[in-house]
């Protein structure tokens, strides 16, 4: 089985080197393709198996999985350039530009062809975020026209990249912001966290190291214990103590409506 990634920049790219790391693909198995040597210099140094080059066409015939990873507004031109290599009957087509939809895509792919196309295509809407690349993403996925068989295919590809979950098209905006978007929110919470550690009296490695250590942590103690945050929280915020004095600051700053009105902006 082999998977072609049509514009392997920073996402794309960051699938690629994902890919690699797993058991379902080979290096060799993965065709990568950008429009600059200069970026396919980059996709090479990699792993020097990816298969490269700039011909979209020729990427495209060769690929059981299509990865249409461009910028949203490039996804109708490059549909365009390969729609008559396709063959709808054995190829799956998996876009991850934001906000290009699944009505819009089954357009982009079945307009004007010069013969009547009676199979409909099928396609995945996948939202990933960069954590991918080093096989920790939350990815969310969604699919029309797909049969169990495939759906449960491109689920395992990308639970092997980290955790996949598969929603309906309306909720692919919300996750976009949840976990996308949400990988710049936390980096700036621990950004926050270690210029406070610096003004405690920390160097700004020992407070990165800190405090990356300590999310690391918090994450691990949900995922082990299955509880909610707010029962973590409370393990921790003993009556007057520093912990419950420093979250009541934190909320009279507008901790917790921040965050939401960041996740509702990026929506």
């Amino acid at each position: 089985m082999k998977i072609a990634i049509i514009g392997a920049g920073n996402i794309g790219g960051a699938i690629a080197c994902g890919l690699a790391k797993g058991s379902i693909f080979k290096a060799s198995d993965i065709i990568c393709t950008t429009r600059s040597a200069e970026s396919l210099a980059k996709i090479k140094a990699m792993h020097p198996d990816f298969v490269l080059t700039h011909d979209n066409r020729e990427a495209a015939q060769a690929a059981d999985i299509l990865v249409l990873a461009v910028k949203p507004w490039r996804v109708e031109e490059i549909v365009n350039e390969i729609k008559p290599v396709l063959d709808f009957d054995k190829q799956m087509i998996v876009s991850v530009a934001a906000g290009v939809t699944f009505d819009q895509l089954n357009t982009f792919l079945t307009k004007d062809l010069e013969y009547d196309c009676m199979v409909t295509p099928t396609i995945f809407r996948v939202m990933p975020n960069t954590a991918i690349e080093v096989m920790h993403s939350m990815t969310f996925v969604s699919s029309r026209n797909a049969s169990e068989e495939q759906t449960n295919l491109l689920l395992q590809i990308f639970n092997e990249l980290g955790n996949a979950m598969l929603i309906e098209e309306r909720l692919m905006a919300a996750g976009t912001a949840l976990a996308s978007s949400g990988i710049a929110f936390a980096m700036r919470y621990i950004r926050a966290v270690i210029e406070g550690g610096v003004e405690l009296g920390f160097y700004p490695r020992e407070a990165q190291e800190i405090v990356v250590n300590t999310v690391k942590g918090a994450v691990e103690l949900l995922l082990a214990n299955q509880t909610n945050p707010e029962t973590e929280i409370d393990k921790v915020t003993t009556p007057g103590g520093i912990t419950i004095k420093g979250l009541n600051e934190m909320e009279l700053s507008g901790f917790t409506s921040s965050v939401i009105r960041g996740l509702k902006a990026s929506k």
